[in-house]
């Protein structure tokens, strides 16, 4: 199979969506059962004056817009806000359902409400899970950064990639492309050897840049599988969601739920019919839903944690699951003096950290500074840090339903970090 450098909005308009992969074929791995109601951190009991804006701010968008004016820009949306570790705000507007196939708008009876704890298909968030995960075997010291990928994947092959170190796919310079193709592959294990075998940008040398790879992250997935022994669902479990106490966190939610009621939906117009609970990057699902750049469902609290996680070095409520050194350069710009290449954002820094992006104003609006970092992703799913205001920022949206081009998410990125950062 051929595969080509697209951008991820024609990646999913062409059917293929952005890619992410495993490693050596991952054995199956049942998530654990949530609980039925999960514990919600309790809100500070003094209201912050941005939790009133915030929910006008999410409820806003519920409808048209100037910047969004033929549609909604999402069927609903929830967001946690934490200062210090502690949840200062928790809403949920909208519908996690408000479409069925078609797309047909649902009777209101039919719908049903965003919940605080819906569940979320996180897209691109899933490269931060990754990241870590990848990191804390870098803390083991059985991964070297600035090693050649090959050296752990004998079956990353093709011209010009023994230049690419480790370090390169997590921080977007790799030169590999965004997707790649593997759609009628007979197995996932040619699928996997596929990603691996995906060539470098036409004319593009390692190191020289920043264009955006979730092949990268494909591969950096299957580096976690190959080093630690276990599939990178496995990987997830044992890494970040037991150490952490997400009970709502993981691949495959259908899996592991009692039911479908807190998960929110995404397409509703696609040849597969309405996806609840179903991965909605089309080559995730094509790979089982379980790759490094896509994939992982979860809530707006648990989000935050992962946030929390990194502004406080490391560690969540005493519980260590990075060193304090790994976090610090995971947060520093690894990119200084390069040039970013992004055909969506034109003019975009080129700032990254090791699997987090760093002082993005074009979601981050009035809080982006120097030391913010975080990630989005493309189903209407954002984690904003600001360490300087002690500050996690978890906006989880269904932008994607019942269609993803109905809405451009950013400017409703901004409009809600400008809001909370008027009243701070």
């Amino acid at each position: 199979m051929s595969i080509v450098s697209l951008t991820r909005r024609s990646l999913l308009g062409g059917g293929l969506a952005a890619l992410t992969g495993c490693t050596s074929q991952p054995t199956p791995h049942p998530e654990p059962t949530p609980t039925p109601t999960p514990a919600l951190e309790p809100v500070a009991q003094a209201q912050p004056a941005y939790v009133g804006p915030l929910r006008t701010a999410l409820t806003r968008h519920l409808k048209p817009t100037t910047a969004n004016p033929r549609h909604p820009v999402y069927a609903g949306a929830a967001a946690v806000v934490m200062v210090d570790g502690r949840v200062t705000a928790s809403v949920a507007v909208g519908h996690a359902l408000r479409y069925r196939a078609g797309p047909v708008q649902l009777p209101a009876a039919q719908r049903v409400a965003m919940r605080t704890d819906s569940i979320f298909d996180l897209a691109s968030l899933t490269k931060i899970y990754t990241s870590i995960l990848l990191l804390q075997q870098v803390d083991r010291g059985l991964v070297d950064l600035d090693a050649p990928v090959v050296r752990y994947l004998p079956g990353f092959t093709g011209t010009g990639k023994s230049a690419i170190t480790v370090r390169m796919l997590l921080t977007h310079t790799s030169g590999l492309p965004v997707g790649a193709t593997v759609k009628g592959l007979p197995t996932l294990a040619a699928k996997r050897a596929t990603v691996l075998r995906t060539p470098l940008i036409k004319g593009v040398r390692p190191g020289s840049g920043y264009r955006y790879s979730s092949v990268g992250l494909m591969v950096a997935a299957q580096i976690v599988e190959k080093v630690t022994g276990k599939s990178l669902d496995a990987a997830l479990k044992s890494g970040i969601g037991t150490p952490l106490g997400l009970t709502s966190t993981g691949f495959n939610p259908l899996k592991w739920l009692p039911g479908k009621a807190r998960i929110a939906a995404t397409d509703a117009r696609s040849s597969r019919g309405l996806l609840r609970g179903v991965v909605h990057d089309d080559v995730a699902a094509q790979m089982g839903g379980v790759i490094g750049s896509a994939g992982i469902f979860g809530t707006a609290y648990e989000v935050a944690i992962i946030g929390e996680l990194l502004r406080n070095g490391g560690v969540f409520r005493g519980k260590r699951l990075l060193s304090a050194g790994i976090v610090a350069e995971m947060l520093t710009d690894q990119n200084r003096g390069l040039p970013a290449v992004d055909p969506e954002r034109p003019g975009r820094p080129s700032a990254h950290g090791l699997g987090v992006t760093l002082a993005q104003p074009w979601f981050m609006g009035r809080l982006s500074s120097a030391q913010s970092f975080g990630h989005t992703g493309f189903t209407g799913t954002s984690l904003l840090v600001h360490p300087g205001r002690r500050l996690v920022l978890a906006l989880l949206t269904n932008r994607a339903h019942p269609n993803w081009s109905w809405s451009n998410p950013d400017p409703m990125r901004v409009a809600v970090a400008n809001t909370i950062a008027a009243h701070l």
